[in-house]
C-alpha cells in the first residue's frame, strides 16, 4: 500500500528518501523487531555491562597519575621513611574524654604493626596522633579523639582498603577504645560506588513510573507508554553492553558515577522520541488513515527531524571529548554512544511497533466519527492558509506574541531580563571534588568523619604536605620554623605540623630526611578538604608559596603541594581550563546542526542564543541554591559541565522539532500564521518530552549523594526553563521579531501581508 507524499515532504530535498525509508521500514517491520530481539539477546549473553568496568582506585577516573601533586606525594614518599598521607582513617573519639589507655592502644598498636609485629596484610603502616591537650596543630578539643593514619599500595580497590582497615580495627581494639568507624576519601569512594549501585534499581522503577504517568496521561493510554518502555529497554541493554565491552577492550577505568547518568539520558531521550513518532502517528490516525498508512506519514515526517534532533544532541555531548580532564574524556564517548545507540532504536524499532500495533497504541482512547474523514490537504482540496490560521485563532499568548510586534518584544525582553538575572549567581561558582562530604549523614564513614572533624579541624582527614628540597635543608631550623608559623597564618589554614614540632627521635624519618635534604609540612586546612573552599585556600596557598619561602629565608628551596585537596584543585583548574574548549566545541557543534537542518544561519543563531541564555540561567541557579544548602562545598567539578553539554544539546533537538514545523508552513503562509498554526501541536509534544526527559534527570536525586542531586536540580530545571520559557515565549517571540529575515541565507520565508504582524 503506498500514500501520497505529504506536501511539506515534497518540498523537502530529503522528503522521496524518507517516504521510501518510511515504506521499506513499515514492509520490514516484523524483521526489524526480530533483528533488535537478537542484538539484545546476544549482547546479554557475550558482552560485559558497564558496571563490571567501572570502579577503579583511588582518583583513577578523575586524574592521570602524572598530575603534579601526585608526582610530590611519590617524591615524598622515596625521601621519608613514613608518609604522611593516608586516604584511610580509623577514628576513636569519646566527647567525655577518650582514655589514657585508648589513646595509648592506638600508638602501640601502629607500633606493631610498623614493625611487622601483627599480621595485617595488606596493611602497610599505620601513623597514629591524638588532640592531647590539644598540642597536635587544628586541635579543637582537648583529650576526645584520636585518629590512626592507614597506608595502603595504591593497587588496592576501594573495598579492598576499607575492609582491612574494619578488619584491623575489630582485631585490635576493644569496646574501650572508642572506635567510631573507618573514614577517609578510599572508603567514601567505595560508599558513592555501593550507594550508586545500591539505588540504581531505586533510580530505574522511580523514573520509568514517572515516564509511565507522563506518556500515559499525555496520550490517554497505559498501551503508549508500555511500547515507548520496551523500546527504552532494548537501548538500555545495549547502551550498557556496548560501554562494557569498549571499556574493557580498551583498559578503560569508567567512573561509577557514570551509570545512572546514562541511564537518565537513555531513558529520557528515548521517551523524547517516542512521544514525537507517536504524537505525529494520532495525528495521521485522526485523519482517518489506517495504521500502516499513518505510520508511512508519521514516520517519513518525523524521522528526519528523529534524526537531526539526535545527532544534534550526540554531536553537543560529543564536546566533552574536546576536554583534557580524564573524567570527561570517559563521560563524552559513553554519552555519545548512548545518544547514537538510543536513535538508532528510536527511528527503528519504535515505527517498526507503530506499524504493528496501531490505533491499539492509544487504547482506550476512542476517535472522534468526525476524526475519520480525511484532511482537506491529504483530499486536496484547496484550503486558504489565511482560514485555517483564522479558524485555529484564538486569543493565546501565542496569538498575542506572533501577531503583535509590541508583544512579542515585551516578552522577548522580559524573558531576556529574567535569564540574565537569573544567570548572574554564575559569576560566584565555586567548584570541588565530592566524597566524603557527598554521603547522607547516617553513613557511617561520614558520621566517623563528622567525629574526626569534630575534634580536629574539617580538614583533618586529608591534609595537605609542603614538600622542600635543598642541599642540606635540615640544618636550617630556624628559617624552617619560621616558614612554619608563615603557613599557620594563612586563610583558610587550621594548623600547621613541621620540624621541631615533634621529639627530635621523630622528626627525623617523619618530617626531616635522613639524607637531610628534604623537609615537610603536614597543613590541615579550616574546611572539607575538597570542597570550593578548601581548593579556593590551597590555590592561595600555592600561589603565595614563593613569597613565603622567601619572607622566611628559605629561597632557593624546591617546594611542591601534596594531598588530596591539591589533587582537587587540579582537577579544577584543569576543568576551568576545559571550559572554553567544551564551549566552543558544543556551540559549533549544536550551531552545525541547526544550520544544516533549517538552512538559516540568522535563526539558527539566535535559537542558540536563547539556549545558551536558559543554560547560564539555570547554572545561577543551580549555583545559587546550593551555595544556601552546602555553603562552602561548592558545586562538584563535573556537574555544571556535564548539565550544560546535555541542556545546549537538548535544546538544539527542541529547536529542529519546534521550528521544523513552522519553517514549512511559512513556506506557504505568514510567519505569523504559521506560529499560531503549527507550535501549538508541536509545543505540547515538546511539553509531554520535556516533562518526561526532566523526570528522567530529575529522579537521580534518589541516589543520596550530593552531585547526584546537584545534577538532577541543574537538568530538571534546565529542560523546564527551555520548555516553559525559551520553547513556549522566547521562541515565537523572535520568530516574530525577527521574521522572514531569519531564513537567510535560505529560501524566503512567506512574506506578511498587512495585518499579519500588526499592533
Amino acid at each position: 500500500m503506498s500514500i501520497p507524499t505529504p506536501p511539506e515532504l515534497e518540498r523537502a530535498p530529503s522528503g522521496r528518501l524518507a517516504t521510501r525509508y518510511a515504506d521499506l521500514l513499515v514492509r520490514l517491520r516484523w524483521w526489524v523487531i526480530l533483528l533488535w530481539s537478537i542484538i539484545t539477546l546476544a549482547m546479554i549473553a557475550l558482552l560485559p555491562s558497564l558496571g563490571d568496568s567501572s570502579g577503579g582506585n583511588g582518583l583513577d577516573g578523575l586524574v592521570p597519575s602524572d598530575t603534579p601533586a601526585l608526582r610530590n606525594e611519590l617524591r615524598s614518599h622515596e625521601l621519608f621513611d613514613l608518609p604522611l598521607l593516608a586516604r584511610t582513617v580509623l577514628v576513636q573519639r569519646d566527647p567525655d574524654g577518650l582514655s589514657v589507655y585508648a589513646q595509648a592502644r592506638s600508638v602501640t598498636n601502629a607500633v606493631a604493626v610498623n614493625r611487622g609485629r601483627y599480621d595485617v596484610q595488606p596493611l602497610l603502616g599505620a601513623l597514629p596522633f591524638s588532640n592531647t591537650l590539644g598540642l597536635f596543630p587544628a586541635s579543637s578539643e582537648k583529650n576526645t579523639t584520636a585518629l590512626t593514619y592507614l597506608f595502603f599500595s595504591p593497587e588496592l580497590t576501594f573495598g579492598r582498603q576499607t575492609r582491612s582497615a574494619r578488619a584491623y580495627a575489630e582485631q585490635h581494639f576493644g569496646p574501650a577504645d572508642h572506635v567510631v568507624g573507618v573514614t577517609g576519601s578510599v572508603p567514601a569512594r567505595g560508599q558513592q560506588g555501593r550507594i550508586i549501585s545500591a539505588n540504581l534499581s531505586t533510580v530505574e522503577l522511580t523514573t520509568l513510573a514517572a515516564i509511565i504517568l507522563i506518556v500515559g496521561l499525555n496520550f490517554r493510554s497505559p498501551v503508549a507508554p508500555a511500547v515507548g518502555l520496551c523500546a527504552t529497554a532494548v537501548a538500555y541493554v545495549i547502551t550498557l553492553r556496548a560501554a562494557g565491552a569498549l571499556a574493557a577492550s580498551f583498559g578503560i577505568t569508567i567512573p561509577s558515577e557514570l551509570e545512572p547518568v546514562v541511564l537518565a539520558l537513555l531513558l529520557g531521550i528515548v521517551t523524547d522520541y517516542v512521544v514525537f513518532f507517536f504524537s505525529a502517528l494520532r495525528h495521521e490516525l485522526d485523519t482517518g488513515a489506517d495504521r500502516l498508512t499513518a505510520t508511512r506519514a508519521a514516520t517519513a515526517q518525523f524521522s528526519p527531524i528523529v534524526a537531526a534532533a539526535g545527532l544534534a544532541v550526540a554531536a553537543g555531548a560529543g564536546a566533552l571529548l574536546a576536554a583534557t580532564s580524564v573524567f570527561f574524556n570517559a563521560l563524552g564517548p559513553a554519552l555519545v554512544l548512548t545518544v547514537l545507540i538510543g536513535l538508532a532504536v528510536a527511528i527503528t524499532l519504535i515505527p517498526a511497533l507503530m506499524a504493528i500495533l496501531g490505533r491499539a497504541i492509544f487504547w482506550p482512547t476512542r476517535l472522534k466519527a468526525s476524526d475519520h474523514r480525511p484532511a482537506p490537504e491529504r483530499s486536496g482540496a484547496s484550503v486558504s492558509p489565511r482560514s485555517v490560521a483564522a479558524g485555529a485563532r484564538t486569543r493565546s499568548p501565542l496569538h498575542a506574541i506572533a501577531h503583535s510586534r509590541k508583544v512579542a518584544t515585551l516578552t522577548a525582553t522580559a524573558c531576556t531580563v529574567g535569564l540574565l538575572v537569573a544567570s548572574l549567581p554564575l559569576l560566584h561558582m565555586g567548584l570541588g571534588v565530592s566524597f566524603v562530604d557527598s554521603l547522607p549523614g547516617k553513613n557511617k564513614v561520614a558520621q566517623a568523619a563528622e567525629a574526626a572533624q569534630t575534634g580536629f579541624a574539617a580538614g583533618i582527614l586529608s591534609p595537605t604536605v609542603v614538600l622542600l628540597q635543598d642541599d642540606d635543608i635540615a640544618s636550617r631550623r630556624i628559617e624552617l620554623r619560621r616558614l612554619g608559623n608563615l603557613l599557620e597564618s594563612q586563610a583558610g589554614v587550621a594548623g600547621v605540623l613541621g620540624p621541631g614540632d615533634l621529639p627530635s627521635r621523630l622528626d627525623v624519618g617523619t618530617l626531616l630526611a635522613e639524607n637531610r635534604n628534604a623537609a615537610r609540612f603536614l597543613v590541615v586546612l579550616q574546611d572539607e578538604p575538597l570542597g570550593a573552599a578548601a581548593v579556593s585556600s590551597i590555590d592561595a596557598l600555592s600561589d603565595r608559596l614563593p613569597e613565603l619561602l622567601e619572607q622566611s629565608g628559605m629561597q632557593g628551596a624546591r617546594a611542591g603541594l601534596a594531598g588530596d585537596t591539591a589533587t582537587a584543585s587540579y582537577i579544577v583548574q584543569q576543568t576551568r581550563e576545559d571550559v572554553l574548549r567544551i564551549a566552543l566545541a558544543a556551540l559549533l557543534a549544536n550551531l552545525v546542526m541547526l544550520m544544516l537542518f533549517l538552512r538559516a544561519l540568522v535563526a539558527s543563531i539566535y535559537l542558540l542564543v536563547a539556549s545558551v541564555l536558559s543554560l547560564t540561567a539555570t547554572l545561577g541557579l543551580t549555583t545559587w541554591v546550593f551555595s544556601l544548602t552546602n555553603p562552602g562545598h561548592g558545586l562538584t567539578f563535573y556537574v555544571p559541565f556535564t548539565a550544560a553539554v546535555l541542556l545546549l544539546a537538548f535544546g538544539s533537538d527542541y529547536n529542529i522539532f519546534g521550528v521544523g514545523h513552522v519553517w514549512d508552513a511559512a513556506r506557504r503562509q505568514p510567519l505569523a500564521d504559521a506560529i499560531t498554526t503549527s507550535m501549538p501541536r508541536t509545543t505540547r509534544a515538546i511539553m509531554a518530552a520535556g516533562l518526561a526527559l526532566a523526570a528522567s534527570f530529575g529522579l537521580l536525586a534518589t541516589v543520596p549523594l550530593l552531585p547526584f542531586r546537584q545534577l538532577a536540580f541543574a537538568m530538571s530545571l534546565g529542560i523546564l526553563l527551555d520548555v516553559l520559557v525559551v520553547r513556549s515565549l522566547l521562541m515565537p517571540a523572535l520568530l516574530t521579531l525577527v521574521g522572514p529575515v531569519s531564513a537567510w541565507p535560505g529560501k524566503r520565508l512567506h512574506s506578511p501581508v498587512q495585518g499579519d504582524s500588526g499592533d
